[in-house]
């Protein structure tokens, strides 16, 4: 499967109303648990802050919508 986004990307997730907006850290290796193979283009680790405090979570990138605009993630 292709790669959807580049580290830097702004993306928040699919079908919510009500979510974070967050950027894209980087692809991470993730082992398939049926079959045992690892994956390298499908998972990524994302961040956003919330309240001061910065959360860090891996997704699939088939759950994410890449956003135009951008900016506003670091303001408090």
């Amino acid at each position: 499967m292709p790669r959807k986004f580049k580290p830097g990307d702004w993306v928040k997730l699919k079908g919510k109303q009500v979510c974070p907006k967050m950027e894209v850290l980087k692809y991470i290796p993730k082992k398939d648990a049926i079959l045992g193979v690892v994956n390298n283009e499908t998972y990524l680790q994302c961040v956003w802050y919330q309240n001061g405090n910065r959360n860090v979570e891996t997704f699939n990138q088939n759950r994410l919508l890449k956003l135009t605009k951008t900016g506003g993630l670091y303001k408090v």
